[in-house]
């Protein structure tokens, strides 16, 4: 009955989606072809790829399989070499590990106090009506699809930037992620339509401090992006090429075997009859 009246009152709004290429499916892998994949929420590898895998063991567990199959994931703790390669974005918030964004955190226990330890910003969090979404973004008359304007263009005059080493995951939320498990989402002020994806990097680090991350995401009003060991980038595109034991890829819940790949966003591929979210 709800779609129905937004199809009549003409409510649309515009919707992001992520295109995701591989490149090579694994590192022996010679004269293959690119494979392509859309994602219109999230992409993730090593913990988020894993607790896919792992999950299709007990699929007559239902739902119940995800918690227990995380549970297994979190516990066995493992960690994966990449490289990654991401587009600049002048405003982009991040907690990285230093200037260059790689090498070793020295105190797991100072990061681990900084959580709280200073004002949060104010949050743009995506709404019915976002401004944000509608700032740049402009429906044709004759289609309704939300167009990027050449100002917007995502390889214009920046930088590519590298970070390098052992992840226990690798993510890009191209929308907050919102659920039970976290009321925020993975990102409280993702957009559905603003043409960017939160990329999320979270290096290897000690049980206890990976805990207090996951921690802070069920949390309602919590800073999991907050600490030494994760950097929070966002960007219009990434690159991404695993060395060593490799994970697999969690794209919008399906598993995606991939040793080299590239994703790419483009703003508001997809219209829906919806009014937006209602926060």
């Amino acid at each position: 009955m709800t779609s129905a009246l937004q199809i009549v009152l003409g409510k649309k709004v515009c919707l992001d989606i992520a295109q995701v290429v591989r490149w090579k499916k694994a590192s022996t892998s010679k004269d293959e072809p690119p494979c392509v994949r859309y994602a219109a929420s999230f992409a993730g590898y090593g913990f988020y790829g894993d607790v896919i895998t792992e999950s299709e063991k007990y699929r007559w567990m239902g739902p119940a399989r995800y918690d227990f199959a995380g549970t297994k994931v979190f516990l066995r703790h493992s960690s994966y070499e990449a490289e990654v390669t991401y587009l600049e974005f002048a405003d982009s918030k991040k907690a990285s590990l230093g200037e260059d964004g790689g090498g070793p955190v020295n105190s797991w226990t100072k990061a681990a106090l900084r959580v709280g330890s200073r004002k949060k910003p104010e949050r743009a969090v995506c709404r019915a009506n976002c401004d944000v979404c509608n700032l740049k973004g402009s429906e044709t008359s004759e289609g309704g699809m939300c167009e990027r304007s050449d100002e917007e263009s995502p390889y214009s005059s920046r930088r590519w930037l590298k970070s390098k080493g052992q992840f226990l995951s690798i993510g890009g939320a191209i929308i907050s992620c919102r659920n039970e498990r976290a009321p925020d989402g993975l990102i409280a002020d993702a957009h559905l339509s603003d043409g960017f994806l939160h990329l999320i990097l979270i290096k290897d680090c000690p049980h206890a401090s990976y805990l207090w991350h996951l921690t802070q995401l069920a949390k309602k009003g919590g800073c999991p992006l907050d600490f030494q060991f994760v950097e929070h980038h966002k960007t219009t595109a990434f690159t991404f090429t695993s060395f060593g034991k490799e994970s697999t890829w969690n794209i919008d819940g399906e598993p995606f075997q991939a040793h080299q790949l590239s994703a790419q966003v483009f703003r508001g591929l997809v219209t829906m009859f919806a009014t937006g979210p209602e926060v």
